[in-house]
């Protein structure tokens, strides 16, 4: 770049103009790909902020944008801040009040959806709202009420007829100390707060971020970013940013469930992820092995076993390096050509990926960095890089970030990542910074003597037994899950003796297990002694490596996972305990009630 950009818009700018392949961007819908080159996406940006604008959208304004993740969704996010508004983004698997709650605080003018299925949750909610002006659905809609997205696009196409100076004037008129984005934080307690983050905020870590990345503004031919995470979290747009800012084409996926041929097709050069993925394509190869049987089976669960202890930050080298080439004949390889035989890396981010899962996805022979941050600082605030791993570490902190770790624990950071505060919530703003001017993170961590970072659980996740012992809940939750047989964990005991847990089985893998061993397979898993029996294996070797106060003394197996939709977990998947708490209440409850638990006599399926 000839001078250093000051908006998201000159970043992205500089990106199409060095983009040179056929597709710009592709989207899956409807399970056909739909491809857009770089002119038509600079024209429908164009004309959109255009139409935006003659609909009254002004700087300082802010436009709520509620759909799934496309090439669509960056027309509207581009539009919108060459008008010098702001951007609302909002999770699609949010409901009709949390919205309503999030339109009305952020005072948006224009809401923008995708469809009518979205529409709905918020339709009979509309009138209600009376800082809404227009609403505009993205492919359509049956209700007369609406704007379609082609008529703004054709109001903006004349009104550049008339004034063709208009779209580059707007543009010009952006700060960077300008509001780019509202982000309201899903977290796990409370109302969501609006976190304000300016075009400098986003530029400054993106920039910073781009330091650690395996690939640089050389796009090779056939080297292609996946996109899976929604663009509503800060996590993926910024990931997005980085893509369009250097000229990778993106392919955005529809469904999660269809990823394993969306790798096939779009052979991924690079892709952002949240832990659950890896953990889940983790779960599925320690599984397939179960199919072999004899000495190839030993074979796959040697190279297994090898990429589960293989160490990052000091490869193998001698006869170890040839003992892990014969593990990647055996099984890395085949990993790799699943995941589209092209992938040099991938990003997790959103939560802690487990040691076990890190190592492994490292072992195949492709960058798996692990980062660390939050909405609040736009988002990254350490990350790995390919010469410096770290297993169980989050990184270094960026160049441009600074971190220390407050007497209790509490990682804090300062510097022109931090956002700018919560709109319209001074006091809560208020609350999240040090009287001198760090943001407290609610995360607790550590840093080691080299200046890796290390994260340990959420500060109010943290709980103390009533024997005076504190546990962190996650790391203990990251090791059960990392079992084959345990979707979700939840570890309990707030002032109480000892600690629990609610598990999720993994039903797909216990049921494969029943009908591998013979077994009839039962009506109701959760409640077969068979299956909590099997369950109680996991948790003895979980148990194995916890201290005494750590180890789960009881669990109860639930019949269905926590979902978003229900409340249970985050957009991000993380869980919200105090729901959690109160929606199992009379289930933890019971195991605390119970003075003994009767030997049982259980037909074994391990």
């Amino acid at each position: 770049m000839d001078s250093e950009p000051k908006t998201i818009l000159e970043l992205v700018a500089h990106g199409i103009d060095a983009h040179v392949g056929e597709v710009y961007i592709a989207t899956k819908r409807n399970g056909e790909w739909i491809e857009m080159g770089k002119e038509e996406f600079r024209q429908k940006t164009r004309h959109l902020a255009l139409g935006l604008y003659d609909l009254g959208v002004r700087r300082g304004d802010k436009v709520s944008l509620h759909a799934e993740s496309s090439a669509e969704w960056v027309i509207c996010d581009q539009a919108i801040l060459t008008t010098g508004a702001a951007v609302v983004p909002i999770y699609t698997s949010m409901i009709g009040e949390q919205i309503k709650y999030i339109l009305e605080n952020s005072e948006s003018k224009i809401h923008i959806v995708s469809n009518d299925e979205l529409y709905s949750e918020t339709e009979g909610l509309m009138d209600g709202i009376e800082n809404i002006e227009s609403v505009i659905s993205i492919f359509g809609s049956q209700h007369e009420e609406l704007l379609h997205f082609d008529q703004i696009l054709e109001k903006g196409k004349r009104l550049d007829e008339e004034q063709p100076d208009l779209f580059d004037k707007l543009k010009s008129e952006v700060e960077s100390d300008d509001l780019a984005t509202l982000i309201y934080t899903s977290g796990t307690t409370g109302d969501p707060k609006g976190v304000m983050l300016t075009h400098h905020n986003l530029i400054s870590n993106l920039t910073a971020s781009l330091e650690r990345v395996p690939f640089d503004a050389e796009v090779g031919e056939g080297e292609r970013m996946l996109s899976y995470l929604p663009l509503s979290h800060v996590f993926e747009r910024t990931v997005t940013y980085m893509y369009l800012c250097l000229g990778y084409p993106i392919y955005y996926i529809e469904n999660f469930e269809e990823i394993r041929e969306d790798f096939a097709y779009v052979k991924p050069y690079f892709f952002a992820t949240i832990p659950r993925l890896l953990e889940k394509l983790h779960t599925a190869v320690k599984v397939r092995g179960q199919d072999l049987s004899g000495i190839k089976k030993q074979l796959y669960y040697w190279a297994l076993n090898r990429g589960e202890n293989y160490d990052p930050e000091h490869p193998p080298t001698g006869f170890g390096a040839l003992l892990h080439a014969a593990a990647d004949k055996i099984l890395f390889s085949k990993v790799r050509e699943m995941m589209g035989g092209r992938l040099i890396g991938m990003v997790s981010g959103g939560a802690a990926l487990s040691p076990t899962v890190y190592c492994f996805m490292n072992a195949l022979g492709v960058y798996c960095g692990q980062g660390y941050g939050q909405t609040e600082t736009s988002p990254v605030i350490s990350v790995t890089d390919p010469d410096h791993m770290r297993v169980g570490s989050s990184g270094r902190p960026l160049s441009n970030v600074k971190v220390r770790i407050a007497d209790d624990g509490e990682i804090l950071t300062k510097g022109p990542h931090v956002m700018q505060g919560y709109y319209r919530n001074e006091e809560k703003t208020q609350e999240s910074f040090t009287e001198d001017g760090w943001l407290k993170t609610g995360d607790i961590g550590r840093i080691d003597e080299d200046g890796y970072l290390f994260i340990t659980d959420r500060k109010k996740s943290v709980f103390k037994l009533s024997t005076g012992k504190f546990v962190a809940p996650q790391p203990i939750e990251n090791a059960l899950t990392s079992s084959g047989f345990i979707e979700q964990a939840v570890v309990v005991g707030f002032q109480r003796k000892f600690c629990s847990a609610l598990i999720v089985p993994n039903f797909e893998n216990v049921k494969k297990r029943f009908k591998t061993k013979g077994l009839d397979v039962p009506d109701n898993l959760a409640k077969s002694e068979d299956v909590q029996e099997r369950i109680q294996q996991e948790v003895d070797k979980v148990n194995r490596d916890l201290s005494p106060w750590e180890k789960i003394k009881k669990f109860r197996l639930l019949e269905e996972p926590l979902t978003v939709e229900e409340g249970e977990l985050t957009p991000t998947l993380k869980v919200k305990r105090s729901v959690v708490n109160e929606r199992y209440k009379d289930v933890i409850d019971s195991m605390y009630e119970e003075e003994g638990d009767e030997k049982r006599e259980v037909r074994k399926i391990d």
